[in-house]
């Protein structure tokens, strides 16, 4: 008979988010393991590897959720409010994941060859590119209409990117905050009109 896990998952993510907000990606398995009161061996049956264990501590596994779901979009319901909630998907994602991040990023030294930003690739050209396809399936369907989608895709995600540069990033002090639905909504008040059929 299997013995029973005596620590949880989260409890070892909250061990290694502690960690890795003290010394960076650089920090060790050895250690994480150590503040979990694991061995390392218990704690790479739970997370295969490093980097999986900083995707769950930094929210990155469901990061993408928001474009995988673009394809299903397509040909049903409002384009424009289509667009809507998924720009603010996308923001709800940054300003979950964007903080960790950058406190992580900020801390340690980080090596010269940095696998974990390897493994992220380029999400921003991933964006933009389920983006484009999304409104080109839409321009086939005459919903759209018909635009160059790589450059509109480009234009959303740079605005969306830039909000999370100036909201999340760098705010400023004694600044009210630009709510992130409203922003949203503008965004497309000024979008849709180039985009309607």
């Amino acid at each position: 008979m299997a013995r029973p896990r005596t620590i949880t998952d989260e409890q070892i993510v909250a061990a290694a988010r502690e960690v890795f907000l003290e010394q960076g990606f650089s920090a060790t398995t050895a250690e994480i393991a150590r503040r979990a009161g694991i061995s390392e061996g218990t704690l790479f049956k739970r997370f295969a590897t490093k980097e999986d264990m900083f995707e769950e501590v930094v929210g990155l596994r469901d990061y993408a959720a928001w474009r995988e779901e673009l394809p299903g979009l397509v040909g049903r319901g409002d384009v424009r409010r289509n667009l809507e909630r998924a720009a603010q998907r996308f923001l709800d994602t940054a300003g979950r994941i964007v903080p960790n991040l950058m406190l992580i990023f900020s801390r340690g030294h980080a090596p010269a060859h940095n696998p974990m930003l390897e493994r992220l690739g380029n999400p921003m050209r991933q964006d933009a590119d389920a983006l484009a396809a999304y409104l080109r399936a839409e321009v086939a369907l005459g919903r759209v209409r018909p635009i160059d989608a790589d450059v509109t895709a480009l234009t959303l995600m740079g605005t969306l990117t830039h909000y999370v540069h100036r909201e999340l990033m760098t705010p400023e002090a004694g600044r009210e905050p630009l709510d992130a639905g409203r922003f949203v909504r503008s965004l497309l008040d000024v979008l849709w009109p180039g985009l309607e059929p």
